[in-house]
């Protein structure tokens, strides 16, 4: 049986105590996507959307998140990020854009969070500059891609 990392003998929550793990280098890479009607996908493509440049407030808003990852996720491990890139990819057949997230650091724990995070929001405010145009927007597949380093090495998504 697999033992839980964060939580104590009594069963009580806990931060784990990464003090003995070496550091090393870390990446993770995550991505997600929302698919929304064409008048939205059209105003993005466009760079037309009233509340302005989306793509550009969404990549902003996706590395800053980055960089709240613990303040956000309970017994997450405050870090020190070393990088923080989001891209975006039209999905035309879909009518949906397509995140990714790719945070480094050199550090006793993983990234997998702060990427998954920043594709989080970087989505979210997508629809939020959107919802006028299309309420309906689906949020869907986020999930983590790649992730490097560390003592259970690479994982790398099928």
């Amino acid at each position: 049986m697999e033992v839980l990392t964060h939580l104590d003998a009594e069963g009580k929550a806990l931060m784990v105590d990464v003090a003995a793990k070496e550091d090393t280098k870390r990446t993770a890479i995550a991505c997600g996507r929302i698919r929304m009607n064409e008048k939205a996908f059209d105003a993005i493509g466009g760079n037309q959307v009233p509340k302005g440049d989306v793509l550009s407030a969404a990549r902003i808003a996706g590395i800053m998140a980055t960089k709240q990852t613990s303040s956000l996720i309970p017994l997450c491990h405050t870090l020190l990020l070393t990088s923080a890139k989001v891209d975006f990819r039209f999905l035309c057949e879909i009518r949906g854009i397509e995140v990714l997230c790719t945070v480094g650091t050199t550090g006793k724990t993983g990234v997998e969070m702060e990427a998954l995070i920043g594709v989080s929001i970087a989505l979210l405010t997508i629809y939020d500059f959107c919802k006028a145009l299309d309420r309906g927007m689906q949020i869907e597949d986020v999930h983590l891609l790649f992730k490097d380093g560390g003592k259970s090495g690479t994982y790398a998504a099928n």
